[in-house]
């Protein structure tokens, strides 16, 4: 909260001395005694989660920094060699490519709660941008990442990716070549995404401190969406420590525990099988695909039919969260209390797992069973591909349009006072009025 008084005591003289210069001890012992609402579900257990992947793609990453090598005829190699050759080379790889879909699954639902709950509405519009921020950040470091292994999907997924950026009109070209380092994705390439992938996770931890610090002053949404006064937080609040680490903590064991799952008995799950074989610019693969958490966005970028158009497409597809806190026209956060904005919600979440179904089908080859193609023009319009517009314009349609409208028309249900404080009086009253 931003009326928050700091309760830390230095007890030490180096503390004394530490917190007159850099008050950092000061700032987590405030954090953790910050008031945090006393209703906060497992839903609010996923920014503990997800620090704790950020830390370990980090840490893994030094270590793998260490061995591989970015160069085009030993990239491959290098990590084949990790894989087999480096003590506990397996496990660390295996632990940093099954974090990035770890870290995924936890940010959508991070980001969903977030959006159901109306975390991005003031006083905590800037927590919100800021989440957009790493976000955006997150998919460009998976992109570089997925490129490293230099396997045939690293490399046509390269090759398909920054072609896109040659199709903005005028700064395109100069951007394409000073981002490949050159006409054609090569070692400058390489060097260069392998740079760009070991920079931007600090960066990230950067931009979460930014938004830790933005929680701080803003304090924590909860379901009921409700903002809770000074001279109720004895009431509506319990510090963040003791009560919500060990809520969190019973929340990060859980999770872990689906991570091993994947790293000791399903280590390669999530990944491609062609990324398994050494690139070769002269042999295209059958189907180019993205990893799966990105397969929505490329969903959206193939259903436009303009190269250019598919790129703006895909990029409005991020953009348009980063204004989300002023499309929302409701002066209700929580869609617990909006009965026809969360039926919109449920269809939001159905339309954002079949984007990705979508994405991951080939465009011209294959048909939904019961349903059409179209014959457009000389070429035929694939279902699959009628389908991700339909998706696609309902994705936007969700945020320009749906959002702002049904703010202004919905009746929402009654909302209590407090968090402490039923909505309907006592039933004992109840009966008596009755």
């Amino acid at each position: 909260m931003s009326d928050h008084e700091s309760t830390y005591v230095p007890k030490t003289g180096v503390e004394k001395w530490l917190d007159t210069r850099l008050p950092i001890i000061r700032f987590g012992a405030d954090y953790m005694s910050l008031p945090t609402p006393r209703n906060l579900t497992y839903w609010w257990t996923f920014g503990g989660i997800l620090a704790l992947c950020l830390v370990i793609q980090i840490a893994t990453g030094i270590v793998l920094a260490m061995h591989y090598v970015p160069n085009v005829d030993l990239a491959f190699a290098s990590v084949e060699r990790i894989m087999r050759d480096v003590n506990g080379g397996w496990l660390i790889r295996s632990v940093h490519a099954n974090g990035a879909s770890m870290f995924f699954i936890a940010v959508y639902l991070h980001m969903l709660r977030g959006l159901y709950y109306g975390s991005y509405k003031a006083p905590r519009e800037m927590i919100w941008i800021l989440g957009c921020v790493i976000f955006f950040l997150m998919i460009a470091t998976a992109f570089l990442g997925y490129v490293l292994p230099w396997g045939q999907m690293s490399f046509w997924g390269a090759e398909v990716i920054t072609n896109l950026i040659g199709a903005i009109p005028l700064i395109g070209e100069p951007v394409l070549i000073w981002l490949r380092g050159g006409p054609a994705i090569d070692n400058a390439t390489l060097n260069r995404f392998f740079s760009l992938h070991y920079l931007l996770p600090f960066v990230i931890a950067g931009v979460v401190v930014l938004h830790l610090w933005a929680l701080h002053v803003a304090g924590q949404n909860n379901p009921v969406g409700i903002l809770i006064p000074k001279d109720r937080q004895a009431k509506d609040t319990l510090p963040f420590h003791p009560y919500f680490t060990v809520k969190d903590g019973f929340a990060i064991i859980l999770f872990l525990i689906l991570f091993a799952l994947f790293v000791f008995f399903m280590p390669n799950a999530l990944g491609h099988a062609d990324n398994y074989i050494p690139a070769n610019a002269l042999q295209t693969p059958a189907h180019i695909v993205p990893e799966w958490y990105m397969l929505p966005f490329y969903a959206i970028l193939r259903a436009i039919p303009d190269k250019f158009g598919g790129v703006v497409a895909m990029f409005g597809a991020i953009g348009v969260l980063f204004i989300l806190p002023w499309l929302d026209t409701s002066k209700v956060r929580s869609m617990r209390y909006r009965p026809t904005m969360k039926i919109f919600f449920l269809i939001f979440l159905v339309v954002g797992v079949l984007l990705g179904w979508c994405g991951g089908k080939l465009p011209d080859a294959e048909v939904i069973p019961g349903m059409p193609s179209f014959t457009v023009g000389d070429g035929q319009l694939n279902s699959f591909l009628w389908l991700a517009r339909l998706l696609t314009a309902y994705y936007f349609a969700f945020f320009l349009i749906i959002m702002p409208l049904v703010g202004l028309k919905e009746t929402p249900l009654s909302i209590p006072l407090s968090i402490s404080e039923p909505v309907l009086p006592p039933a004992s009253d109840a009966g008596q009025k009755g």
